[in-house]
């Protein structure tokens, strides 16, 4: 996801998302450490990459509201 898509995401949504990318991060990395040949193999990085930004967002909000 664009970072600007994840600025509009109230707060409950982000954490949503954050779990769902997370379950998704266990299953990709489940399977690669069995040695399955990924589908896509730039997902992995994607998916650490947009969990990366969601809880840079949410730090900051939770700075901006102290």
């Amino acid at each position: 996801m664009k970072i600007k898509d994840l600025r509009k995401l109230k707060p409950e949504e982000m954490e949503k998302k954050l779990s769902e990318l997370n379950s998704e991060l266990i299953k990709l990395r489940g399977q690669a450490s069995t040695g399955t040949p990924p589908k896509n193999p730039g997902q992995i990085k994607q998916i650490k990459r947009t969990v990366a930004q969601i809880l840079t967002l949410q730090n900051q909000k939770s700075k901006e509201e102290n």
